[in-house]
């Protein structure tokens, strides 16, 4: 058995996706389980009723965001409206909660991306998050189409391709393994540069000249009915592994966000 407090799993891009349970141990220490080798074995994660904000690991009653203290959640960039939607970048207005955060990581190269998880969608991610952007959310292909200087710009562009291309991921079909036909990633941002292309000369951008990634996730089985294990009202979750795709596991009973409970502690045990 190991114990510790969860992070999102960490992935490695490879013919199936290798993925890793974090545990955040005491002293800064991190355990980190091989989840591919379980597959098709039981295993069990056992919520002890602990949670630790994912920012300063100090002990928090509730979870925001995903693993922040309200106070955490409130006052952090990271935190930020603006960090989903990033054409609500309030920067330039002098009322960014962390500035320095914001130059770090917001005034960076970002790319605008087409990818398919069940269906088509936009997004936008830092240079530094490809392929791991494209892994968490589940997509089996992904074309990053543009390239831009900061995180505001691409938020920008992103909201109009979105009346064309959709930038919500439908998660129970993409845990399905459901996929609609249709026309290419290549099409489509034929399509959009053909539909978009006055509004982009008006930012500074630059085409991104790639073939699509294709990525292979370690999954068995795929359930024909998604149904939710959560810690908050269930604190053990048991089950055969059956597979791992973006940060779900997917067990014989069930599926779990493991990002969606990160600071959680918990006991991992295989039987």
């Amino acid at each position: 058995m190991e114990i510790g407090h969860l992070s999102k799993m960490k992935t490695e891009l490879d013919s199936p996706v290798k993925y890793s349970l974090v545990l955040n141990q005491k002293n800064n220490q991190k355990k980190l389980i091989s989840l591919n080798e379980f597959l098709e074995k039981e295993i069990s994660l056992k919520f002890t009723g602990n949670i630790f904000d994912i920012h300063d690991g100090a002990p928090i009653k509730k979870s925001f965001g995903q693993g922040y203290s309200y106070k955490n959640f409130i006052s952090l960039a990271q935190c930020d409206t603006c960090i989903v939607k990033p054409e609500l970048c309030h920067y330039d207005k002098g009322t960014c909660r962390e500035p320095k955060w914001g130059e770090t990581h917001c005034f960076i190269p970002h790319y605008i991306y087409l990818s398919k998880t069940s269906d088509i969608k936009v997004g936008i991610t830092r240079h530094t998050q490809v392929p791991t952007r494209w892994i968490d959310q589940g997509a089996t292909e992904a074309l990053p189409i543009l390239k831009v200087q900061d995180r505001k710009t691409s938020g920008l562009i992103e909201v109009e391709i979105a009346k064309i291309v959709p930038d919500k991921t439908n998660w129970r079909k993409m845990l399905k393994g459901e996929q609609s036909d249709g026309p290419s990633l290549e099409e489509y941002k034929e399509m959009i540069f053909d539909s978009l292309a006055d509004m982009l000369d008006d930012f500074d951008v630059e085409e991104v000249e790639e073939a699509p990634t294709f990525i292979k996730y370690p999954v068995n089985q795929y359930p024909e009915k998604v149904s939710s294990f959560n810690f908050n009202k269930d604190p053990l979750v048991k089950g055969v592994l059956k597979g791992i795709k973006g940060q779900y596991l997917i067990f014989d009973s069930g599926v779990i966000n493991i990002r969606k409970f990160q600071g959680y502690e918990i006991e991992f045990s295989n039987h």
